[in-house]
């Protein structure tokens, strides 16, 4: 996105654009819809916390119904090349955003991240995602029909190909209390297991993508039932039954001491090297945004312009200086060629006889077959201030 500059104005000036806050985008959670009121509520909030924020929610259906079916039934690969595509269509969002996950939106925005981001996130937040899997599956909402069907159609038939296309919660299962089904996991899942660089074979764009976020910061909630191991919100997981003990069943083993982060999977050793990650928890259970949740978030990591006031300033006064010193230069060039000696010069002369006709009158008079047949450049020499004037003579230096 070229940078447009207010030139009409001295001193040059960023446009308001680089000073308003950057764009946030949010994907919502399972069971949920872009258009439901608290999201809407959360919108408006957002806009009034930050004037001049532009805010999108990302919806892939144009209905709630639509949208919140979604969250259960899809390809969830699919899913995520349908909203880079819608991302890429917003002008808004073109210079980069800020991006918010709650719950499975957490770690489907690290996937965009990692196999696309353009355009490009700055900070990624993610409220209770589940980056490491779930070994069980997610309790429903109380009345949720919809959820407790498509969870009793599918317990225990979670890596069947329909449920690995189709299952969106069976897409980030990851179920290590057996061999046999960690086996499956590794060999059938087509989405967490390839987003976590977990095979042989490593993609080092998604290593890329990630270390170019300035912050990924992962929010885990305290009293969490939802997500199971709770720890998934901070990429630790109950290890695999390969590697665990006999007695280390129910441990999950923490970011920094695993696979993932020493052998640098997915770049997150080389963006905490450089204090990129943090790590907060947010009082209450799964999804529940409280005030202070969302004060040390929101204030934090979203809502601040693309570069700081100091950046700003001395951008600003770098684009002064180097304008001033442009003008400086076209100025010299200009009384250069205004002033710059005659040369060689031909001199020609008119007769005295043609009066007091004016110095180019005079010439165009006495030369007539040079008229319109080459262009000069003419500068009148008077003869001596001494000499009568009708015995004066008028001289013309032309020059192509």
């Amino acid at each position: 996105m070229g940078l447009h500059l207010q030139v009409c104005r001295w001193p040059l000036r960023l446009p308001q654009q680089y000073r308003a806050p950057l764009p946030m985008v949010i994907w919502h959670g399972l069971g949920d819809s872009a258009y439901s009121e608290w999201l809407i509520k959360l919108k408006e909030d957002l806009e009034d916390m930050y004037p001049g924020i532009y805010v999108h929610l990302i919806s892939l259906d144009s209905t709630p119904s639509g949208d919140k079916s979604a969250t259960f039934m899809g390809n969830v690969n699919d899913q995520i090349e349908q909203v880079q595509r819608q991302l890429a269509k917003v002008p808004e969002l073109q210079a980069g955003f800020d991006a918010i996950g709650f719950s499975q939106g957490g770690q489907f925005l690290r996937g965009y991240v990692e196999r696309f981001n353009t355009p490009r996130v700055r900070n990624l937040v993610t409220f209770g995602a589940q980056h490491m899997g779930i070994t069980q599956l997610p309790g429903c909402a109380e009345g949720d029909r919809l959820c407790n069907l498509v969870m009793r159609s599918f317990e225990g038939r979670m890596y069947s190909d329909f449920a690995q296309t189709r299952l969106v919660v069976a897409q980030y299962f990851r179920d290590t209390r057996l061999a046999s089904q960690y086996q499956q996991y590794e060999q059938r899942n087509r989405f967490l297991y390839d987003i976590n660089n977990e095979g042989p074979s490593k993609q080092e764009l998604y290593k890329t993508n990630i270390k170019q976020l300035e912050k990924f910061v992962m929010v885990r909630f305290s009293e969490e039932e939802t997500v199971v191991p709770s720890e998934s919100a901070w990429f630790s997981a109950y290890e695999d039954p390969e590697h665990r003990r006999d007695d280390a069943v129910n441990m999950t083993i923490p970011l920094r001491t695993s696979r993932l982060y020493k052998e640098d999977w997915i770049g997150l050793r080389h963006l905490d090297a450089r204090g990129g990650l943090a790590f907060h928890t947010c009082e209450g259970q799964h999804m529940q945004l409280s005030p202070p949740c969302k004060s040390l978030v929101f204030h934090t990591y979203v809502g601040h312009p693309r570069f700081d006031e100091a950046s700003m300033n001395i951008l600003e006064g770098f684009m002064n200086i180097s304008l001033y010193a442009l003008i400086c230069i076209g100025l010299m060039i200009c009384m250069r060629r205004l002033y710059r000696p005659l040369g060689d010069a031909t001199h020609v002369t008119a007769p005295s006889s043609l009066g007091a006709l004016e110095p180019r009158a005079k010439h165009e008079a006495a030369f007539p077959n040079l008229v319109g047949t080459q262009r000069f450049r003419r500068e009148p020499i008077y003869g001596n201030a001494n000499t009568p004037h009708d015995m004066r003579q008028v001289s013309f230096v032309a020059r192509a």
